[in-house]
């Protein structure tokens, strides 16, 4: 069976994986300041910024951005 989405960076990735590496890549801080969202410069947590994200499709779309274009400069 072949991979139904080879070019897609975010195929079998959670939110919660996704935001897990930026988070370990990054930092609050910096993650805070790329990406300016409450949930990411106040009191941050996976699971308070997961609990946004799930629900704003514009944050999430930023985050999953960031992330995309972190796999870019990271090969």
């Amino acid at each position: 069976m072949t991979d139904p989405q080879p070019n897609n960076p975010l195929h079998g990735m959670t939110l919660e994986m996704v935001l897990t590496r930026l988070v370990a890549r990054y930092g609050w801080e910096k993650l805070g300041r790329t990406i300016n969202i409450k949930c990411f410069n106040h009191e941050p947590s996976i699971k308070s910024s997961l609990k946004f994200l799930r629900k704003t499709p514009w944050a999430r779309e930023k985050v999953e951005g960031l992330y995309i274009r972190s796999l870019k400069f990271s090969d």
